[in-house]
């Protein structure tokens, strides 16, 4: 046999063990490797990122620089060069700090400001959603703290820094940091007020989704004042609002407001700066854009002392007073009188801030103790002819203050000819004992001898018995609405109070024991149709007692809520509470009615674009006048003050007047008549239709609601000049027809005050009682009708009652 060589011997050798575990190894590790970049790809390039961005807000203080101008100008070489190093300091900080360490992208300069110089600051970092209160914690813990109290430098290329301060941002206030699309550089002027406005303004709505903001500076030493004139927002401030910061940074700790919707010019906002610094933001979303706002500006000398001494009486407010008082203030007045006297003080405006957790953060101090939050009057008595008074406001948060009078007072005797207050308060001798507690602490209303008139309640006071078992409890303990007789269209409750029938199974306690809610259905569905239920557009009737335009839709077909853009007053309105006259806008609805020769004559409510509602005694001819005439009347809608015109009001002639065909010029029956405009109006923020009641609609007795006009403020007394207001009460009707000289029908309401001093009068006629609603819509209520003169005691004022004209209106009008 013959062997032939092989062509590779090697091939034929035995591998060596060692040698095939490395090829082995080597194939292993080439596939690992290979997994490894393929995971590092696909983690840095294709797997999603769910971490959040969380942004942060802050200014850092650096003690050894002195600012100059051109740091104003974000584009100036000084102000590039000194942001970079405090952008590289800031980075050495949060790199280095245990909870932001890993989660830190980057830090941006925005401004800088005098101070002596303070660097405003975005901080961005990027962080898993289970590690987002983790970098929270950590950055209010450093926001608590000094730098040098953190272990870390305070010093770095020759900066020293002395404070920082950081917070989380609100992630409706963040901005892209070099984002300068909608951001402008505001310098004030000595001696001059400047102005600027939201984009578009006021030939166009400001654009949607939007992020601006106005930087405002003063000169050294002064502090800015910034006046928003006009201020018309969407109402919801979760999607349009401005923000005004004592600060150059977003930074909620130093916040003075944030506002939406509209202001009248009586309630304008003004606000004050602590230092020579302001920003401004506007923040909008993709829906519903408004006019936008116009702003003045101006600066003032900052007052460095807020210490006075006053001698004798006098007044003395917070800072600024009417405008919001300044951040981070302190003031003190020392009051001193005569020294057989001792100091009175009156906050007759008290408007703070609200405690937090029962801590007053802008307070009063006077007589040891922290006054704070919103009260409608504060009395102060001293115990000697000298008293200290101090207010402190924090860094956030402001408010209109505080305005008070000072005087000296004799113990013996602290209210010569009239009555005082447990309170300190001083009322007219004339109101002891009325039933009325106006000393807003009842001394006035105790140890009272009950007239014949009045019915001693539980509590020891005295009321009046027309309010005994009219549904309200005006006693405090519910002794006026026990052991009630009720009438025959009136509900008897387990604990023997009174309450309407209609108000049976409304989805409301009236009772105060839910008896009246009991063996009702709980959901609404549909029921049989009566005169007391509200039937849908489909036809069927729900059990609900006024669900119209209430918020809930309580139709299958939706038709509660529809034709709901009546009602609404969009102005804010002061919490100023006192006096009778009304403000611009607060009562969007009225309307004058004048006479072409004579002035106001009559009053009316808007109902729509072209129709109003009134009296029907307004247009009963005479020997000398056709009242029933269009052509003699004029209407003016948005008037605040008689033949005070201005862009707001609006003049119409009147194209026809329709008045009921079964008014009764004896009995003022069926008291109402509509007023087609000549042309339509434009609804603004003085001019609102009112809400229309449904024919089922109830407005109980005991009812607060609210008449106004510019009728006589006396009887046989002048005209008023400014839109009056008062506050009334349904009155029962049965009551009534026992007062009055003609009888009440049940197509009229009867309310007022039984004491008197308080009614509607000649001029108001046919003017609106307006029902503000839990949801803050208006609805009307009444019109103004008649009575025996005006304000007489026991002689409330009737109305007629517009829930029963409801498909007359229709009928005629189409609204």
């Amino acid at each position: 046999m013959v062997f032939l060589p092989a062509s590779n011997q090697k091939k034929l050798e035995k591998r060596n063990p060692k040698e095939v575990m490395l090829i082995v190894g080597l194939i292993i590790g080439a596939a690992l490797l290979s997994l490894m970049i393929g995971l590092l790809v696909w983690h840095f390039h294709f797997r999603p990122d769910n971490r959040i961005k969380k942004m942060y807000s802050g200014y850092l203080n650096i003690s050894n620089r002195q600012f100059t101008e051109d740091l104003e100008d974000s584009d100036s070489e000084a102000f590039k060069s000194l942001a970079a190093t405090v952008e590289e300091f800031l980075q050495l900080q949060y790199m280095t700090m245990d909870g932001l360490t890993p989660y830190y992208v980057q830090s941006n300069v925005t401004a800088f400001s005098e101070g002596s110089v303070i660097a405003y600051y975005w901080l961005e970092c990027r962080v898993p959603p289970e590690n987002e209160a983790e970098i929270d914690k950590a950055v209010a813990a450093l926001s608590m703290s000094k730098l040098g109290r953190l272990g870390v430098i305070d010093s770095y290329k020759s900066l020293r820094i002395a404070n920082l301060v950081v917070d989380r941002a609100d992630p409706r206030k963040v901005k892209p940091p070099k984002d300068k699309s909608c951001s402008y550089d505001l310098h004030a002027v000595s001696d001059k007020i400047s102005t600027f406005t939201s984009p578009g303004f006021p030939n166009s709505p400001y654009p949607a989704d939007s992020w601006c903001q106005w930087v405002i500076r003063a000169d050294p030493d002064y502090i800015l004042e910034l006046n928003f004139v006009t201020f018309d927002l969407e109402k919801i401030c979760q999607n349009d609002f401005v923000t005004v910061y004592d600060s150059l940074s977003p930074i909620e700790k130093r916040e003075i407001t944030e506002r939406c919707g509209v202001y009248p010019p009586t309630n304008a906002l003004k606000l004050m700066s602590s230092r020579n610094v302001m920003l401004v933001t506007l923040i909008t979303d993709d829906d519903e854009n408004y006019p936008g706002f116009k702003a003045e500006f101006r600066q003032l000398p900052k007052k460095e002392d807020c210490t006075e001494v006053l001698q004798g009486s006098g007044i003395f407010s917070s800072p600024y007073y009417p405008a919001y008082y300044p951040p981070r203030s302190d003031c003190t007045w020392i009051l001193r009188v005569s020294p057989s006297m001792q100091v009175k003080v009156v906050f007759e405006v008290f408007l703070l801030q609200e405690s937090q957790s029962g801590v007053c953060k802008d307070y009063v101090e006077i007589n040891n103790k922290r006054i704070c939050g919103k009260r409608p009057m504060v009395v102060e008595l001293g115990q000697g002819n000298e008293m200290t008074v101090r207010f402190h406001s924090d860094a956030a948060e402001s408010d209109r203050g505080f305005s008070a009078q000072f005087e000296a007072y004799d113990a013996s005797k602290p209210c010569p000819d009239e009555f005082a207050c447990t309170s300190g308060r001083c009322v007219g001798k004339d109101l002891v004992c009325d039933g009325w507690n106006d000393c807003g602490d009842n001394s006035d209303e105790t140890r009272c001898n009950c007239k014949d008139d009045q019915f001693r309640c539980g509590t020891g006071l005295c009321k009046s018995k027309f309010w005994v078992c009219d549904g309200v409890n005006d006693c405090g303990d519910n002794s006026d609405e026990t052991n009630c007789q009720c009438d025959a269209e009136e509900m008897s409750c387990e604990n023997g109070k009174c309450i309407p029938e209609e108000q049976k199974c409304n989805l409301v306690d009236e009772c105060g024991d839910q008896s009246d809610e009991k063996d009702c259905k709980s959901e609404v569905t549909s029921v049989p149709c009566t005169a007391y239920t509200y039937k849908c557009k489909n036809d069927l009737c729900i059990q609900k007692k006024n669900p119209e335009c209430d918020g809930t839709q309580d139709c299958a077909d939706g038709s509660d809520e529809q034709n709901c853009s009546c009602g609404s007053r969009p102005y804010k309105h002061s919490r100023i509470v006192g006096g009778v006259d009304a403000e611009i806008g607060e009562w969007p609805w009225q309307v004058s009615l004048h006479l072409k020769k004579s002035g106001n004559t009559c009053g009316a409510s808007v109902i729509s674009n072209s129709w109003l509602v009134s009296a029907a005694h307004c247009f009963q001819d005479t020997p000398s006048t056709r009242y029933s005439d269009p052509n003699v009347w004029l209407a003016y809608l948005g008037l605040h003050v008689q033949l005070e015109l201005n862009n707001r009001v609006v003049k119409r002639d009147i194209k026809q007047i329709i008045v009921h065909e079964s008014y009764n010029q004896q009995t003022f029956d069926n008291d109402i008549a509509l007023l087609e405009l000549a042309s339509p109006v434009t609804f603004t923020s003085v001019i609102q239709p009112i809400c229309l009641p449904d024919a089922t609609h109830n407005f109980p007795v005991g009812k607060s609601t609210w008449i106004t006009g510019w009728g006589k403020l006396k009887e046989d007394g002048a005209d008023a000049k400014v839109l009056q207001k008062a506050e009334l009460r349904i009155v029962k009707r049965q009551v009534c027809n026992t007062l009055l000289s003609s009888v009440v029908t049940s197509r009229m309401l009867c309310a007022g005050y039984l004491s008197g001093g308080i009614d509607a009068c000649q001029g108001d006629s046919g003017g609106p009682m307006s029902s503000v609603e839990k949801n803050g819509k208006v609805f009307l209520a009444g019109i103004v009708s008649w009575g025996d003169g005006c304000a007489r005691r026991n002689k409330p004022g009737v109305y007629t009652r517009a829930a029963k004209y409801r498909q007359w209106i229709t009928r005629h009008s189409g609204v």
